[in-house]
């Protein structure tokens, strides 16, 4: 009997760091097979998911059946925060090149705030009291009845990065672990795009076309956000009676295009940003200490070009 292929890379994260955007541009690829659905986290057994990962295996690699390209992979940006997926990653394929995509804390988590309101994780609209609440849900307190998963609104632990990629590096040893910079990523995204290609040892003169992807949203109606994401039981009931699980899939994402309102992020209050900045400077430098390389969003980096500008 013939073994079911299992995938041999992994986009781990971290949110808002332009996973989505590689995902398709690798999707592409003629040697590169992605399922179609994105975020399945089937890894990750500590993250805490009310709804959205897909934890049984033979469904997991039925996503990758009949693949017939040598590169097999799927994204899913809680990877890399959880402290268990790296081990089970390692498990299910030791041999698994990983993908680590890292962003300004700033900005990662502004942009995260953002993306959970309008999928209903986030429930409370200012950035700043959002941060501060943090300990309550620790706590287990105002937590939305929406949420889907309760540790992306633990903010500050979502920009461990440190601690978090060297996980990989120690389970999975850094030549099989490609860190890519956002700001690297957007200022040559061809370039970065060749970089990627030649770590997963695919043909690397082939070059999508580099659309934008996943741009800031809101949701047009929250009722039909939460319907989209769960819909009542009844109608659970009656889809699955009259139609097959391809066709009710298309019909809840045509249904979630239709109320998405793309519109530009109002820009942080820079005071904000400051203090957020000192506040993750300890953990840039850990990061840049781990990369052995100066990150473009470090402190003193910054402190510099302010010196500097004309």
């Amino acid at each position: 009997m013939t073994q079911p292929r299992k995938p041999n890379f992994f986009i781990v994260g971290a949110p808002k760091c332009g996973t989505t955007a590689m995902n398709d541009y690798l999707e592409k690829h003629p040697e590169i097979f992605i399922p179609e659905i994105k975020e399945v986290h089937f890894f990750g057994s500590d993250l805490h998911f009310t709804k959205g990962a897909l934890r049984d295996p033979d469904a997991y690699l039925a996503l990758f059946q009949g693949a017939r390209e040598s590169r097999l992979g799927e994204a899913s940006v809680w990877y890399l925060y959880s402290r268990s997926a790296a081990t089970e990653i390692h498990a299910f394929n030791p041999d698994a090149k990983i993908i680590v995509m890292l962003r300004d804390p700033v900005d990662m988590l502004y942009s995260q705030h953002s993306q959970f309101l309008y999928n209903g994780n986030e429930d409370i609209l200012d950035f700043r009291e959002a941060l501060a609440a943090e300990g309550e849900r620790k706590a287990g307190r105002r937590i939305p009845a929406t949420a889907h998963l309760t540790d992306g609104l633990f903010y500050s632990e979502t920009v461990k990065y440190a601690e978090q990629v060297g996980r990989y590096f120690k389970t999975f040893g850094r030549d099989n672990v490609h860190v890519i910079l956002y700001d690297d990523f957007r200022a040559d995204l061809p370039g970065t795009y060749r970089e990627t290609l030649r770590f997963l040892g695919v043909r690397e003169g082939f070059a999508p076309e580099f659309a934008v992807v996943n741009p800031n949203k809101r949701a047009r109606s929250k009722t039909l956000r939460n319907f989209v994401q769960e819909p009542p039981e009844g109608v659970k009931r009656l889809g699955r009676l009259f139609f097959p699980r391809s066709v009710r899939q298309r019909v809840m994402k045509r249904l979630d295009q239709a109320n998405i309102r793309y519109e530009a992020r109002a820009p942080l209050d820079p005071a904000l940003r400051a203090e957020l900045r000192h506040r993750f400077a300890p953990e840039v430098e850990k990061l840049s200490r781990l990369l052995g390389r100066e990150l473009p969003w470090s402190l003193l980096q910054n402190q510099a070009e302010a010196v500097h500008a004309p």
